[in-house]
């Protein structure tokens, strides 16, 4: 298992409630095989640089997980299939 560090950015017109929902979906997919979280770290709403699809803002959330490749794999698939998710980063440690 190798150590990660997950960012992604999340539309800053989702609700609270499917933010969190969305937040803890990721989760259990990236703790599915035996991985685990080790941190969540929500910086919250800031702005970009630049537009990103029409938009000037975005909720970003730093994810650090211990897990197989597999299920970074997973989540990199299912944050470009979501709609909320604007963009997303994954670094090995």
């Amino acid at each position: 298992m190798n150590k990660y560090e997950i960012m992604f950015i999340v539309k800053p017109d989702v609700e609270e409630e499917a933010r969190n929902t969305l937040i803890e979906n990721f989760k259990s997919i990236l703790t599915a095989n035996g991985g685990s979280v080790d941190n969540v770290n929500e910086w919250g709403l800031r702005d970009f640089a630049y537009e990103i699809k029409d938009y000037t803002k975005g909720y970003y959330v730093v994810v650090d997980v211990t897990c197989a490749p597999a299920e970074i794999a997973e989540f990199e698939r299912l944050s470009r299939i979501n709609a909320s998710v604007l963009r997303h980063l994954t670094l090995r440690k």
